[in-house]
Order: structure tokens, then C-alpha cells, then sequence
């Protein structure tokens, strides 16, 4: 049997100019190239032959749908003339036309779908970044801005919970806030804090299929949809397609997962699949959307009058896209912590950035669903946003532990809170937009005693992300100011404070963006605050001790007396030994992680401690001396009590001091 393009199509079927056939020609064109009667015709494909045969079969049916279209001119003339039914032939022969046609289009749509095929070959990797250069130095970014928020939560001294009595633990095991975990790591929206998001000059359209396969399809589809099957062929486009983005979707490592599987991931999980999806986003509207709607547009962009470009580009996607922006609106809706925050703030930013772009992809009307719901889950994100700073603000403040923090050095809450507004300082931009409210506080005339008071009335000036960090600083006071109290030594408790307070103006100094926002008015308030705390130390611990050294009530009046009572003489050496051997054996124990806040207590110690001491035994060493056993009750040197002052606030008992010492 010889095959559909060898048989018949003698020259008599062709017009002089080669450009038209007859309808008894075109009709044996349409019947060799039936699939359903011929073996042959079923293994091959006419648009992967000969092109002229394939310029032949289109303008066969092109001679059946003319054949068609005059027909149905001629029934209705006759109609109107009254026919007498004696044209049964022309029944006959219209059949013929109808059953031609319908093979035609079912010739047509396997061809469609072959080439479709042919042409569908998974995107280059290369080809899925958006922006490789930009990509490069997002990373770059950050590993950087990570590496920096390592820093932070790591800088000042390590609390020592370890050499301390090991209770720290128990602290964390008590709390509400997750303080056990490290601050989320964060290293692609700090950058966002420029405000500066790129426009739809970041779409890259791409060629999916060449332009001569483009040809055929659009060949094929004028003829289709002309012939009443536009559904049959969005349906066969759509269904190729979809697997094309599905292929690269998989590439892309977007999981078909539904809001509930994705909301019942473990965070460190769930944390990942964020920072995979805001990439793949960008990548699926830039450059998959972008380039299959261009694909859509190249194939059916002015066929009759309806958008079927739309159509087709639609019914492709919107599946896709969907299951893409499903993602971010399980995010948007799952239970709110702390340690969320940055995580949204980045899908947040990452949204704004594509909105531009999701609105110039999705602009048609059938696609109005796709733009609604990347709309709504962006105002979702921002009220989530929202919601966590404000259940932030009251966890801090009912945070319960009630075990003191061994040595009084820097709880780990404040540790925790600090480095937690730090990081949202860097979000400064994006949050400033969002957080439009002041903080719900307390009120010198609410006679609440669970709260702390704050009145805004000198911080008008400031916005109101501003005033919620510095009323999440007020809060984190006053939860430590309750810990204190846990501390039976009163000494301990203002030098908790004091290690607190300070850490807190350190970190305040170490951002530039939070020390702008916090402002040096407030600093300066925090400043003085942890200063007046280690004055109440001094006082505390050292006003008893320095009392033994007063001249008072050892001076006796009498003939035969030297003047001096060595008898009070010698309890008043005892008590300042006694109490300052419990200092110093208590206090080495006790921490101020910050080396330079350390050295400085110890200067303003010793400034008070020795020159009273040194006068004191100027004055009174003779005395002792001359009488049995002085050792008794000198048992320390000026240079003694100077080198034991260096062992104060080490974190370490004295014994281990003086290892070191002596190493």
C-alpha cells in the first residue's frame, strides 16, 4: 500500500497557481490521512513529513470548511424558497462534508498534540533563575547577613550556665518563649530595609517551542477553532502544557502539598520549603508564567474574536499557580509564634516584589482568582506580621520562669528579646508600612500592677514600630525587675539588674537601625538606669563593710589610755574580715559577662574599698601590733585586698582563682 503521501494528488487537483485544490480533492486528502482506517496513517504524522503535504492537508481543510460554510448558505436560501426535498444528493454530499470535517479535526488535534510533544523539553537549569548575577549575590547576602545575625546572637559574653550550677535549663523548660532556640536565621530580606522593589522589567519571557513548530500549532488551531472546536483544542494545549509545568515545578522542588500538610510541618521543616519557595516563586511568574502566557499568545493571539490566548493560558496555569500560591496562604494562616516572624516578613517582601509582576503575567480576566489570592494572602501575611508582634509583646511579658539565673548575669529572656528586635530592626522598612498602631500599654492611672506604665507623650515624634520597640524594652525591664526579686541576696539582685540593663544598651548601641529608632533620649534613660543598679550594688554590699573602718567608738578618754580601745580595735578588724572574706568567697562566684563593665565595677570597688582600708590600718596597724596575735586580726595587706578584688564577678569560687593565678 503506498503511503497517504504518495497516493493520488495528481497535478489536475491543483489551481494554476498551485494555492487551491477541489472539494473532491480535499476530501481524499482528509480520507488517505484517516487514522481510524489506515495502519499507515496512524504511524505517521503529516506535520513530521513533508511540509508541502503538510501545507496540502491545511488547505484541504480549509476547501471542506469553504465547502461547509457555502452549504449552509444554500440550505437557508432554499429554505426560504421552499425546497421540495428533491435534492437528497445534496444531502448525500453534505454528509460526506460533515464526515470529512469531523476526521479532519480529529487528524488535526493528534497532530496539534504531536507537535506539542515533540517540542516540550524540560527548561534548562541555567534558564530557571531569576537573575543569575542577582541570584549569586542574594546568596552572597545571605550567608552574610546570616553570619551577622550569628554575631548578634551571639555577642556579649557567654551567661555561663554551665559552670554555674547547671539550673539554666530548668529556666528555659519553664518559659513561654522558646528561648532555648536561636533566633531564626534570616539572610534574605535584611536587605529589603532600601524599600526599593524591582518592577516587571524583571520578567524573562522565553522561546518554549520554535518558531516553526509555533507556525504549525497556530495552523492547526486557526482551523480547529474556525471549525467550532475551540474546547477540544485548549483542552489537548492545556494538558501538555500542564505537564511542562509540572515537570519544572518538580525541578524547582515545589512539592504538591495541601495547606494542611504544609501546616502540619515541623518549623525547621517548613522554615526550608520557605526560603525554597520564595526562589521558585520568583522563577515561576518571571519566567514559566511569563513564558508560557507568551507561548499562548504567539499560538492564539487574534484567532476570532474571543481571548483564547487567555483561555489557554488559564486553563494552563491556573492549576500551577494555585498549588504555588497555596504555599504562602498556608503560611498565612497557621499558628502564630515568635519565631515566625521573619520567615513571613520574608514571603511578605518576597510578594511585594512580584506583585508588579503577577498583575502584568495574570492581567486577563479569566485570571482575576490567580491576582485576588496573591492579594489576599500578602494582606494576610502583614496582619500575621502584625499579630506575632503583638503576641510577642505579651509572651515577653508573662514570660514565667521563676528560677534566678545562677551568678545574676544576663538572663537568657534578655538575651532572647534583644537579639529578637535587632532582627526586626532590620525589617525596618517593610514593618514601618505595616504596623500602623501604637502599643497597647499600661497606665499610671490603671493601678495595674501586672503591667508596666508608659505614656507616649514624648515619644509623639516617634513611628509606631518605634514605640513598640521601645515598649517591648519597657516590658522586658519589668519582667526582670520580678526575677530580681527571686534573689535572696539584695546585692545579687541589683547586680542582675545591672547585667541586664546593660546588655540591653549594648545591643540598642550595636544596630544603627535600632539605636535610630529607639532614639538617644530613651538610650540615655537606659543608660542611666543600669548605672543607678550598680550604685544600689555598691551600696548594698559594700556600705557594711566600709562602716568597720569608721574612727567612731574607738577612741576612750582617760589618763592611763593610749586613747585608743584595742579591745573595739580588734572586733572591728574581725567584722571587716568576716564580711569581706563572705564577699569576696560570694561575689567571685557571681558573673558580669561584659569584661569592660567588670573591670569598671572592680575600679570603682577598689577607688572606695583600699584607700579607706590603707587609712584605716595607717592609722590603727600600730595598735594591733603591739598587742598578742596580730595576725589574728590583720590578715590582709593592702595588696591583698587589691588582688582579691580581681577575683570578684569571675563566675568561679576563689579556689580556682587562685589556680589560675598561680599557673
Amino acid at each position: 500500500m503506498a503511503s497517504p503521501e504518495e497516493t493520488g494528488g495528481g497535478s489536475g487537483s491543483w489551481s494554476s497557481n498551485n494555492n487551491n485544490i477541489d472539494l473532491e480533492e480535499a476530501q481524499k486528502i482528509i480520507l488517505r490521512w484517516d487514522s481510524s482506517a489506515s495502519e499507515e496513517a496512524r504511524e505517521k504524522m503529516i506535520f513530521d513529513g513533508d511540509r508541502h503535504e503538510a501545507d496540502r492537508y491545511l488547505l484541504a481543510v480549509d476547501e471542506i470548511q469553504r465547502s461547509m460554510s457555502s452549504a449552509s448558505i444554500s440550505a437557508t436560501a432554499a429554505a426560504a424558497e421552499g425546497g421540495n426535498g428533491e435534492d437528497s444528493s445534496k444531502d448525500q454530499a453534505q454528509d460526506k462534508v460533515n464526515s470529512a470535517i469531523q476526521i479532519a479535526m480529529a487528524r488535526l488535534e493528534d497532530e496539534f498534540r504531536n507537535i506539542l510533544l515533540s517540542h516540550t523539553a524540560p527548561i534548562e537549569e541555567d534558564a530557571l533563575t531569576d537573575n543569575p548575577a542577582a541570584a549569586a549575590a542574594e546568596s552572597s547576602s545571605s550567608t552574610s547577613a546570616a553570619e551577622s545575625s550569628t554575631a548578634a546572637a551571639e555577642s556579649g559574653e557567654e551567661d555561663r550556665l554551665s559552670s554555674s550550677g547547671g539550673s539554666g535549663s530548668q529556666v528555659l523548660e519553664e518559659t513561654n518563649l522558646n528561648l532555648s532556640d536561636p533566633i531564626p536565621r534570616t539572610g534574605s530580606s535584611v536587605s529589603n530595609s532600601s524599600g526599593s522593589y524591582r518592577s516587571t522589567s524583571s520578567i524573562k519571557e522565553l522561546d518554549l517551542i520554535p518558531e516553526l513548530a509555533v507556525y504549525d500549532l497556530r495552523s492547526i488551531a486557526e482551523r480547529m477553532i474556525s471549525a467550532g472546536y475551540l474546547r477540544e483544542c485548549i483542552q489537548v494545549y492545556g494538558s501538555v502544557r500542564k505537564s511542562a509545568v509540572d515537570s519544572s515545578f518538580r525541578r524547582l522542588g515545589i512539592e504538591k502539598l495541601s495547606i494542611g500538610d504544609i501546616q502540619r510541618l515541623e518549623w525547621d521543616a517548613l522554615e526550608s520549603k520557605i526560603r525554597r519557595w520564595i526562589r521558585a516563586a520568583k522563577v515561576c511568574v518571571r519566567i514559566l508564567f511569563a513564558s508560557e502566557k507568551k507561548l499562548c499568545e504567539q499560538i492564539f493571539d487574534g484567532i476570532e474574536t474571543a481571548a483564547v490566548d487567555e483561555a489557554c493560558f488559564v486553563e494552563t496555569v491556573k492549576g500551577p499557580a494555585v498549588q504555588l500560591f497555596n504555599f504562602a496562604e498556608a503560611v498565612s494562616i497557621s499558628r502564630r509564634s515568635p519565631e515566625k516572624m521573619f520567615k513571613i516578613l520574608d514571603l511578605h517582601d518576597a510578594l511585594v516584589d512580584l506583585m508588579p509582576d503577577i498583575e502584568s503575567v495574570f492581567d486577563a480576566k479569566s485570571a482575576d482568582s490567580i491576582r485576588v489570592q496573591a492579594a489576599e494572602i500578602l494582606s494576610r501575611l502583614a496582619e500575621a506580621a502584625r499579630g506575632i508582634l503583638s503576641e510577642f509583646e505579651n509572651a515577653v511579658l508573662r514570660e514565667p520562669s521563676k528560677i534566678p539565673v545562677p551568678g545574676g548575669t544576663i538572663h537568657p529572656l534578655t538575651r532572647y528579646v534583644m537579639n529578637y528586635i535587632s532582627l526586626i530592626s532590620d525589617y525596618k522598612q517593610t514593618l514601618i508600612e505595616l504596623i500602623m498602631s501604637k502599643p497597647s500599654t499600661g497606665s499610671r492611672y490603671s493601678g495595674d500592677p501586672t503591667t508596666p506604665d508608659m505614656e507616649f507623650a514624648e515619644l509623639e515624634s516617634k513611628p509606631p514600630l518605634a514605640l513598640h520597640l521601645i515598649w517591648i524594652i519597657v516590658i522586658l525591664q519589668f519582667n526582670l525587675d520580678g526575677k530580681s526579686k527571686l534573689y535572696k541576696d539584695v546585692s545579687l539582685a541589683h547586680l542582675f539588674m545591672m547585667n541586664n540593663v546593660h546588655y540591653i544598651v549594648q545591643k540598642v548601641k550595636g544596630s544603627t537601625e535600632l539605636r535610630e529608632m529607639i532614639g538617644d533620649d530613651y538610650l540615655r534613660k537606659l543608660t542611666g538606669k543600669f548605672r543607678q543598679s550598680a550604685t544600689n550594688y555598691q551600696r548594698a554590699t559594700w556600705v557594711g563593710v566600709l562602716y568597720c573602718l569608721r574612727d567612731e567608738g574607738l577612741h576612750v578618754s582617760g589618763s592611763f589610755s593610749s586613747g585608743v580601745s584595742k579591745s573595739a580595735l580588734r572586733e572591728r578588724f574581725k567584722s571587716f574580715n568576716g564580711m569581706f572574706e563572705e564577699v569576696h568567697r560570694t561575689q567571685a562566684t557571681w558573673l558580669i559577662p561584659d569584661t569592660q563593665l567588670r573591670e569598671e565595677l572592680r575600679i570603682s570597688i577598689s577607688e572606695h574599698l583600699i584607700p579607706a582600708y590603707r587609712s584605716f590600718l595607717g592609722r590603727f596597724r600600730s595598735h594591733i601590733e603591739s598587742g598578742r596575735h596580730p595576725e589574728n586580726y590583720i590578715k590582709y595587706s593592702v595588696e591583698d585586698l587589691e588582688s582579691a578584688v580581681l577575683d570578684f564577678f569571675e563566675g568561679c569560687p576563689v579556689s580556682q582563682h587562685s589556680r589560675k593565678r598561680s599557673q
